[in-house]
């Protein structure tokens, strides 16, 4: 049993290079990596006993830690990290190397769910032979499980099902397909005619003959979106697309109401529930510390730990004195001073 327990320590210390004496702590293992791993044959139990299936988006190691402790079943790595993360109108902007960086952070944070990340636009639209590159590197230099592409284009179905039989898992992406606005003429919903309703549900079917595990439907009316689940044997996961779906995607900051800021106001869609007012609790946060530290009140003895002894303040300020530094010689004495009484400087200082 010793022997075990020691193992288990060692298991333990291999995650992380980083002392455990030192100023910070460094990355302590999870409760949820300890769960079983969401995989694909997991998805495919869920969807066939009819249990939704949840998804977030995550961009960085804390989201990730948050979404991995909740149990999500699958974080995507969305190229929306360019609008909520980066600050731009569209997600046109991001590249596969700054989405590979995102991969790489959501990886070493979610160990439970399965992990999905976006091919940008960009890096994937010339040929198959690039589709399949691209994806490639969002697996092997990304960590991730899987990668999600957009539309129903040939191309586009051509590119997921040469993905596929590089042996990679595929999700696709129809409806309201961000990286099309160029063509679509803007963030506009799809499925509100009866044509446009048809080729939602054909272009989901092509995208599941080419090999997808699951196609997302986003921004269609619940109709065209209960029809395409309907007619599929894979998950659909809907965002903005109604209840009918297997399954649900929200990014992460717009269901923690996270951003106050009014460029995000304007991107946030109309679909997206809050459930929480985060970005109020930040707000009230960051104004608390400002004006603490401005009164002086932060930091207190409580959060101020390193200590030196009575005698080595002595001897530091002797050699302070001998350098001809008298003014900090007289601050270390008044500060160990301070400290031994309540922790808080002095008016003066």
């Amino acid at each position: 049993m010793a022997t075990r327990h020691a193992f288990r320590h060692l298991a333990r210390r291999m995650l992380s290079n980083v002392p455990e004496s030192t100023v910070y702590g460094g990355p302590r293992p999870q409760e949820a990596a300890a769960a079983r791993r969401v995989t694909l044959t997991t998805l495919r139990g869920k969807h066939r006993r009819g249990e939704p299936i949840t998804v977030v988006t995550a961009y960085d190691y804390p989201s990730a830690v948050h979404v991995d402790s909740a149990g999500i079943d699958v974080c995507l790595v969305g190229d929306s990290a360019a609008m909520v993360v980066h600050g731009h109108d569209t997600t046109l902007p991001i590249s596969l190397d700054v989405m590979l960086e995102h991969c790489r952070a959501v990886a070493r944070g979610a160990p439970r769910p399965l992990l999905v990340g976006d091919l940008p636009f960009g890096c994937y639209e010339s040929s198959s032979t690039q589709a399949v590159d691209s994806a490639v590197r969002v697996l092997k230099e990304g960590g991730m499980d899987a990668i999600k592409l957009e539309g129903g284009a040939p191309s586009r179905i051509s590119a997921a099902k040469a993905i596929v039989e590089a042996g990679i898992a595929v999700m696709g992406h129809v409806g309201l397909t961000p990286q099309a606005i160029s063509v679509l003429g803007g963030f506009r919903p799809q499925g509100k005619t009866v044509d446009s309703a048809v080729k939602v549900v054909e272009t989901a079917l092509a995208l599941q003959e080419a090999g997808c595990f699951s196609v997302v439907l986003e921004c269609v009316p619940a109709p065209v979106a209960a029809a395409a689940t309907s007619a599929l044997k894979i998950p659909t996961i809907g965002i903005g697309a109604g209840p009918f779906c297997s399954g649900q995607v929200l990014v992460y900051h717009d269901l923690l109401g996270m951003m106050q800021h009014p460029h995000h106001a304007k991107v946030t869609p109309k679909f997206c529930k809050q459930f929480a007012n985060v970005g109020s609790v930040i707000n009230k946060a960051l104004s608390d510390y400002k004006q603490e530290v401005e009164t002086r009140s932060f930091p207190g003895p409580s959060h101020t730990p390193y200590k030196i002894t009575a005698a080595d303040v002595d001897g530091f300020a002797n050699v302070l004195q001998k350098m001809g530094l008298s003014e900090a010689a007289n601050a270390a004495a008044t500060a160990a001073e301070n400290a031994e009484k309540d922790g808080k400087p002095s008016e003066n200082s």
